[in-house]
């Protein structure tokens, strides 16, 4: 497996998870690309696109850097245009950027309910849009987006309608352009962990410290993720995954490795036959 030569065009990336993707497909030389609106250090957030595009580079990629929301399909178009004409084309494409509010319907103010569609559901679309037609030039191309699995269960819509439908509309696309592109040998998937994942927006908005304690590192889904971007895109399509089952699928036997804290027994138990074990974070 290696993404070597090949082009990945991520969008957000900055920080986290979309970052820990790129730099584990430029540690094969892959070339990445990511469009985010960080050009300036925030106080509470660290990492610009600047700073992620250097790590990419020592990491041995090459990174094209783009400041630009996901939620102007001018800018989109713009960066994809860049990327294909820097690099050549686009391999793949991952829809990383999303936003988080878990406001009840009464707490949630409209504006947040937009944004929160307009980056996560719309945003998939418009930027897997962009791509779309470099993809159908590429030998194996993959779209991923960073979405949860369709569930109507009522503890995963009851405690945060706005947000799972936002969610649950990047997985809705995912699927949809497995479907649609199939015939041109697009791939199309949904990745998601599950656990919490060590990332800012957990420790600022889903309870700090002891949140962190029961998160695992982003390589576990950069991980998942690179097994998946290797896969032969005309077999391995229309699937909505677990990072978890995807690595242990390929081999992994202990993901105690990817535990933020040693012997929180995240990894002791595997969950194989468990759907929802009591550590997935949900949608």
């Amino acid at each position: 497996m290696t993404l070597e030569g090949k082009t990945l065009f991520i969008s957000g990336g900055s920080r986290g998870i979309g970052l820990a993707i790129a730099i584990r497909a430029a540690r094969d030389g892959a070339n990445v690309a990511l469009i985010a609106k960080t050009a300036e250090p925030h106080p509470k957030l660290e990492g610009t696109v600047y700073t992620a595009a250097a790590q990419i580079e020592a990491a041995g990629g090459r990174a094209l850097p783009v400041v630009g929301d996901i939620r102007d399909e001018a800018q989109v178009a713009a960066a994809v245009a860049q990327a294909a004409e820097r690099f050549g084309g686009i391999d793949v494409c991952v829809n990383n950027a999303s936003t988080i509010n878990l406001s009840g319907t009464e707490a949630l103010e409209i504006k947040r309910y937009d944004l929160m569609q307009s980056i996560n559901t719309r945003g998939t679309f418009v930027v897997s849009r962009a791509c779309i037609p470099h993809l159908k030039r590429s030998a194996n191309p993959h779209i991923l987006t960073l979405s949860p699995p369709v569930s109507l269960e009522p503890r995963w819509l009851g405690p945060h309608v706005g947000y799972t439908i936002a969610k649950y509309g990047m997985t809705l696309c995912a699927l949809g352009f497995a479907a649609e592109f199939a015939d041109v040998g697009i791939a199309s998937n949904a990745l998601w962990p599950r656990t919490l994942i060590a990332t800012a927006a957990v420790q600022n908005l889903l309870g700090g410290d002891e949140a962190m304690g029961r998160a695992r590192k982003p390589a576990v889904y950069a991980d998942a993720a690179y097994v998946v971007l290797n896969k032969p895109a005309r077999e391995y399509s229309g699937n909505a995954l677990l990072c978890e089952d995807v690595l242990l699928e390929s081999g992994v036997t202990d993901l105690s490795v990817y535990d933020c804290v040693p012997g929180s027994e995240l990894g002791v138990d595997l969950w194989v036959d468990t759907p929802n074990p009591p550590g997935y974070s949900g949608p």
